[in-house]
């Protein structure tokens, strides 16, 4: 099987192929840098993903699937520069659908899109045809990216798996709430801070997780298009847990995992472009993966925090060992 990654330096990109990799897949990577990071385990080429064509490359190596990881994953820089999250999101997805129309071939693209295209919800767990309600440019983004995915598959035959991912965190990620709570909870202070007021709430899967319903979803789908020989279809589908954990009980538990004697405290401040609840409707991803169950958040959350207590003590002793 083999599997082409774009944007395969993010975090959701590079830990998808280290894992399709283990997995058995063969892996080429697109990236703008000139080498890709460290533990990289297949091939990979330096290309802007925005602008130039990849149409040779799929034709060369004929990917079974593709996944487009390149593009921004941050709400707050959106805000900030809307237009370099438009170019940067939507521009390279649209440049990346059309390489694959122009080369002729038909893998199966996936698509990661984001719960942040329901905005505010004004149903919990949300579903996937629930009304499409961005609250910032980076919602907006990947909801003309999903539009432009069902063009695509419309118009041009080519099969495409939009997946809805909620709050997802790892072992690589060094950014967002459950990366910040634990560097503050890991460094000098006393008491943790929280923005919010604590209530807010995310819906939370593990990288390994969403890794094994991507493939599982990959095997799904190629094995229904060998059996219908159809071409040509646009799915849309929650990627989460659906299951509901508000900040503060978040918090609480990282604090036990990792200084039980600080403090947590909330500022209670608002900030622009975050939703205030999340959860998941996933019916229609349990129909189409039945057997597949997530870990607990619990065992998930305390061995990505045992990970990073491993590269932390490592990394300390590299220190030291260097001074000596």
């Amino acid at each position: 099987m083999r599997l082409l990654i774009t944007g395969c330096r993010s975090f959701l990109g590079g830990s998808i192929g280290r894992l399709a990799a283990h997995n058995g897949y063969e892996v080429l990577g697109i990236g703008r840098p000139n080498q890709p990071r460290a533990g990289w385990p297949g091939k990979y080429l330096q290309k802007d993903v925005a602008h130039s064509d990849l149409s040779m490359i799929i034709r060369d190596f004929m990917p079974d699937v593709l996944l487009h990881a390149a593009g921004p994953a941050s709400v707050s820089l959106s805000l900030a520069a809307p237009i370099e999250d438009l170019q940067a999101g939507v521009l390279t997805w649209a440049n990346t659908l059309e390489s694959v129309r122009r080369s002729k071939l038909q893998p199966l693209i996936l698509f990661p899109s984001s719960a942040a295209v329901y905005g505010n919800p004004t149903k919990l767990p949300v579903c996937e045809d629930a009304v499409i309600a961005p609250i910032s440019p980076y919602g907006f983004h990947k909801a003309a990216c999903e539009l432009l995915a069902r063009e695509y598959s419309e118009c041009f035959d080519l099969d495409i798996i939009v997946c809805r991912l909620f709050s997802v965190f790892g072992v690589a990620q060094r950014r967002l709430l459950i990366s910040e709570l634990y560097q503050q909870l890991s460094g000098p202070d006393a008491t943790v801070w929280l923005q919010g007021s604590g209530t807010e709430s995310r819906d939370y899967l593990d990288i390994d997780d969403v890794a094994a319903v991507l493939f599982r979803l990959v095997d799904n789908r190629l094995r229904m298009r060998k059996k219908s020989l159809y071409n040509g279809r646009y799915l849309v589908v929650n990627v989460a847990s659906g299951e509901e954990i508000n900040a503060l009980d978040l918090a609480k538990q990282l604090r036990n995992l990792v200084a039980p004697a600080k403090m947590i405290r909330c500022r209670d401040t608002n900030r622009p472009g975050d939703p205030g609840r999340w959860c998941a409707d996933i019916s229609l991803l349990r129909s189409l993966i039945p057997s597949w169950r997530p870990k607990p958040f619990s065992v998930a959350l305390s061995q990505c925090v045992a990970m990073w207590q491993k590269e932390r003590a490592f990394s300390s002793y590299e220190v030291e060992t260097d001074s000596l």
